[in-house]
């Protein structure tokens, strides 16, 4: 008997009720990811990356099929699926700390305030942000912030790791470092994460599987490939290897020969 994935999408399909009738974004959508898996999801705008992960999270129901973790249905958001997205969402008249204790006030309620506190450094020293606890987002860059962002995240301990373009609007060095940091992360905490990007060598650096979607309307799976690469990785030397080269190459294919922007062929 074939053994449960630990996070599960079967037969997904969306479809939306437009002024022009119908639209289907996501069709016979299947996946299935072990546990401390890291997927990168990548495509063309409107290929339904973002519906996708929006439906692990909870936040938008598939009007067909099933999402399961552990063998559990999922159908509504859950402090068990963070979800980082490219703003990092911080409220500015809260310092850092009290940002990510935020969300561990609402997973750790059993523990005692020292307790909280010390779960909170804890994790903002993950992140290499425990220097500026006391200071207030306005102070801090924009890879900071969002190093908070992944901080407050980890700290809720989810079962699964959600990221929508997290460093998209950060600058190349920036992006770089908080690619580093996610690896490191994702390496201490054996986390499962599902990340969206448009970067195909983010995707081929930080991820075991790159999942790459079709053209919408009604988007799928048209290739799934495993990333062949040992951990921890250098971006550099891994850069060389003959097994990024050609998973790099893969991915370029599929999105510029195979599937190229409908976009492009519109313009």
């Amino acid at each position: 008997m074939k053994q449960q994935a630990y996070l599960s999408l079967e037969d997904i399909g969306v479809t939306f009720q437009t002024r022009k009738g119908p639209f289907t974004a996501l069709q016979n959508v299947d996946l299935a990811i072990d546990k401390g898996q890291f997927v990168a999801l990548i495509g063309h705008s409107g290929c339904g990356k973002s519906t996708l992960l929006n439906i692990i999270a909870g936040l938008v129901k598939p009007t067909r099929g099933v999402v399961l973790l552990d063998g559990d249905v999922i159908d509504r958001p859950g402090p068990d699926r963070a979800v980082i997205f490219q703003d990092h969402s911080l409220l500015p008249w809260l310092t850092v700390e009290e940002n990510v204790r935020l969300a561990v006030d609402q997973t750790k309620k059993g523990a005692s305030k020292a307790e909280r506190r010390e779960w909170v450094l804890h994790n903002l020293e993950l992140v290499h942000m425990a220097h500026a606890a006391t200071k207030r987002p306005g102070e801090l860059s924009g890879g900071m912030k969002q190093r908070v962002g992944i901080a407050r995240a980890v700290a809720m301990q989810p079962r699964v790791l959600l990221m929508d373009e997290p460093f998209g609007a950060l600058d190349a060095l920036t992006r770089a470092s908080l690619q580093d940091a996610v690896m490191e992360i994702q390496a201490k905490l054996n986390n499962t994460v599902v990340m969206i990007t448009h970067d195909v060598d983010e995707a081929v650096l930080l991820a075991d599987r790159v999942v790459m979607m079709t053209n919408g309307p009604a988007a799928t799976i048209g290739e799934d490939l495993a990333i062949d690469l040992a951990r921890p990785r250098n971006r550099i030397e891994a850069a060389e290897t003959p097994a990024y080269i050609h998973a790099r190459q893969a991915v370029l294919h599929f999105l510029h020969q195979r599937y190229s922007n409908p976009f492009d062929k519109a313009a």
